[in-house]
């Protein structure tokens, strides 16, 4: 009889330490799961809003037939900044503190690329 209760014991401990491998486990890989999804999600992000300025600088900037108004430099501004990226920022400011069109073109073709290289895969 003791040996009975002894035996029941020893499985049902041994089922808990199975169910606790079992659900810890899970929860391990749904876990990696979630981490791999919110990187995934972080990278559509910042795709989208890179190509997003990339897209209002060509038609707002370089494809205009006048001088860029303040409103619109505003709304560039605040879009770069919306990419928390300083490099990107750093490339923007040598930009809008060009002294001639020839370093102001080649600081476009410079900020262009870094933002093409910032689309991650």
């Amino acid at each position: 009889m003791e040996n009975k209760k002894r035996i029941v014991l020893i499985i049902i401990i041994g089922a808990f330490v199975v169910s606790d491998v079992f659900f810890g486990l899970n929860y391990y890989l749904m876990n990696q799961e979630l981490q791999t999804l919110k990187t995934t999600e972080n990278k559509i992000e910042l795709n989208t809003k890179v190509l997003n300025f990339a897209s209002m600088f060509i038609k707002k900037v370089l494809q205009a037939n006048t001088e860029v108004d303040f409103e619109t430099r505003l709304t560039l501004e605040n879009a770069i900044r919306d990419l928390d990226d300083e490099e990107v920022m750093a490339e923007w400011q040598n930009f809008t503190s060009s002294k001639t069109e020839r370093d102001a073109q080649n600081s476009v073709k410079k900020l262009l690329g870094l933002l093409i290289s910032k689309i991650q895969k």
